[in-house]
Parts: C-alpha cells; structure tokens; sequence
C-alpha cells in the first residue's frame, strides 16, 4: 500500500493549504515535522525526511512536496541517494533568485542532477517563487514530467487551492 510523506515548505502548511486537506482526506497520508518552520536549514530538514522513512518500505513510498519542501526532497535525493516509488513537487521555490531572501540555509546550489524515481512538477506561469522557465528547467533536469497550471500563483491556500482535488488526480498518476 502507497504511504504518502507530506513535506511542507517554509512556515508549514496551514489549515486551508491542500497539504493539509490531502493529509486529512483519510488517505495514508503523514506530515513530516520539523523543528524551525521559519529558518530552515537544509541539512536538518533532510535528516528528518530520511528519519522518518528509516522504517517504511521505500517501494511504496511518494513524498509530496509544496515550495521549498520541494527543494528539501531533491536535497535529500542527492544526499541520502534513496529510492522511492515517486514526488509530487509542487511550486518549487527557487532559492537561488536573489528575491528569495528567507533565512533558509544550504539549499543552493539547487541540485541539478536526475532523480533516481518518478516525480511529476507542477507550477504556475505567475508564481512569485519561481519562473515558469526555471520550473521547467528543474523538471528537465530532475527527469520529472511536468504540469503546468497556468496562472495558479504559488499554488496555495493564497491562491485558491485548498481541498485541490486536481491535484490529488495528478498524485494518483505516481
């Protein structure tokens, strides 16, 4: 059975974020914690992805990444080199534009190498976070199909995607 990670970006997802909506849908969903929402750093975000898969059976298991989530999936890709069934990574940020000022730590470069499982990108043509032109670029590179919405801005609770039941269509295609 396909258990399914929730990796969220910077500050979490909120009450009306489809992360939360998907993770109580009564799917086998499961929300990957961190200790610092507002100042990430890399390095730990990724230790407590692999932590929290050290017990499962990696063959069954998709991680679904929003924002810098997404870059904290990748990360962990190259670093701990694991093999799952797949990603849904949704409205990669792109920590290397110098607009993106967060205090989040040790995300660039932004790993350009080809992940070793399935994953689908889905990003927006107006997404404040990232170009539409540099989301393709990290499908491409990643070896990931790619969605694009059109103008769906970050693809968040700010934008109107909440319940996102499109978006649960295009998780079942892993």
């Amino acid at each position: 059975m396909t258990k399914y990670f929730i990796v969220p970006g910077l500050g979490n997802s909120g009450p009306d974020h489809w992360q939360t909506w998907f993770e109580h849908s009564g799917g086998s969903f499961q929300r990957i914690w961190q200790s610092e929402w507002d100042a990430p750093d890399c390095s730990d975000w990724i230790s407590r992805i692999d932590q929290a898969l050290r017990d499962e059976d990696l063959s069954n298991v998709i991680l679904v990444g929003h924002s810098l989530g997404v870059m904290t999936i990748v990360q962990w890709a190259i670093t701990y080199k694991r093999t799952i069934k797949g990603a849904f990574l949704v409205a990669p940020s792109d920590p290397e534009d110098p607009k993106y000022t967060f205090p989040a730590k040790g995300y660039s470069p932004v790993p350009l190498q080809k992940l070793p499982f399935r994953s689908i990108v889905v990003a927006s043509s107006n997404d404040p976070w990232v170009s539409l032109e540099r989301a393709r670029l990290f499908a491409d590179q990643w070896g990931s199909e790619f969605v694009n919405l059109g103008e769906a801005g970050h693809i968040n609770a700010e934008s109107g995607h909440g319940p996102w039941p499109e978006g649960l269509d295009l998780l079942k295609q892993l």
